[in-house]
């Protein structure tokens, strides 16, 4: 399906046509964007219905959404600077490919591979995914690779993976249990999986798909110091009904028992959100309801496991009681014309 220009709603931004010096669709539009909300002259909510556009892009061009966001309104004066720096992100090679498939997608002109959509998810599968709502990949992402990912993030991180002493160090990139950290060819590589694409391309039902430029994440054990920070269970999702269909996922770079600071979701309730927000007294938030009460269940699984998730479910980390910490990554394929609710509940 091709995803059309938006419309143009304020004329002193520019078009999503204009591709600047570097070649990429929307990117100047949405510079300038953030610039205008920062200065007052663009409402914050305004042009919501642009958000996947505005994250596929960032993902087109390998950026994660908090560090572009961060870049932008505080390090750019002019939208050349952030083009140079684009550029230095991506250490002199945008990848054209990607810059072309997204730009024949705003354009209306993509046209996907005419072939088959893959089966590597079975039958069984396909029941325990509608009846539960998520999937294990067992074995997706090789261990090697699940290693030399826990290197790097140990490196960035100034950390020792078997060192607790080294567990609890400050560094400006934690954010919780979060760590921004987006480019690096091994994360890349573990984006790029073909099982992990061909799973999300058949949930889609599609193949004109995109992965995104996510962070990773470490959660180390509690002591009598340090507390789980959270996330606990939440939904990245509006809530506004009905809740259009939407994935998620993990992938689990270290063995990872219940207690080990393991993924929780609510299983299966994907099928049962809408009557249970409906069922709540009149103008009760749904987001500060116990979720736990719902049936929350911590998902271990191994290293190279990747986990796939419907995003109506409620998920989230949950406290390492263990002697190890969790490392994972985090990233999902979507369409660029993915609905998202303009109103967020």
């Amino acid at each position: 399906m091709n995803a059309p220009i938006t419309e143009e709603t304020y004329s002193f931004l520019p078009p999503t046509s204009d591709k600047g010096t570097l070649g990429v669709m929307h990117l100047k539009r949405y510079w300038h964007k953030l610039q205008a909300k920062k200065d007052g002259r663009l409402p914050s909510d305004a042009l919501s219905d642009e958000w996947t556009t505005d994250t596929t892009l960032l993902n087109t061009v390998g950026l994660g959404l908090e560090q572009a966001i961060k870049h932008i309104l505080r390090e750019t004066e002019y939208f050349e600077q952030f083009e140079n720096w684009v550029l230095q992100v991506n250490k002199g090679a945008l990848p054209l490919k990607q810059i072309e498939t997204f730009n024949a997608q705003l354009s209306g002109n993509f046209t996907a591979e005419d072939t088959p959509i893959p089966e590597v998810l079975s039958k069984e599968d396909l029941e325990f995914w509608n009846e539960h709502g998520y999937i294990i990949l067992r074995n997706a992402v090789a261990v090697e690779d699940c290693d030399n990912t826990i290197v790097l993030m140990c490196e960035h991180l100034g950390i020792e993976r078997h060192n607790p002493e080294t567990w609890y160090r400050q560094h400006p990139d934690r954010q919780g249990i979060m760590v921004q950290l987006f480019q690096h060819p091994q994360l890349q590589k573990n984006r790029e999986t073909p099982v992990i694409r061909m799973a999300f391309e058949q949930l889609w039902g599609r193949k004109d798909i995109l992965v995104n430029t996510d962070r990773v994440g470490f959660n180390p054990p509690e002591t009598d110091t340090y507390k789980f920070p959270g996330p606990k269970l939440h939904w990245d999702v509006s809530l506004d009904l009905p809740i259009p269909f939407g994935l998620q996922g993990i992938l689990y770079l270290s063995d990872t028992a219940e207690n080990q600071g393991a993924f929780t979701l609510v299983p299966g309730f994907q099928n049962h959100v809408e009557q249970w927000i409906k069922g709540l007294p009149p103008g009760t938030n749904p987001r500060t309801q116990d979720m736990y009460a719902l049936g929350h269940k911590p998902i271990a699984a191994n290293a190279g496991d990747f986990i796939i998730w419907h995003h109506a479910l409620p998920h989230g980390s949950s406290p390492n009681t263990s002697k190890v910490p969790r490392f994972v990554q985090y990233f999902v394929y979507q369409p660029i014309d993915a609905e998202v609710k303009k109103k967020w509940i």
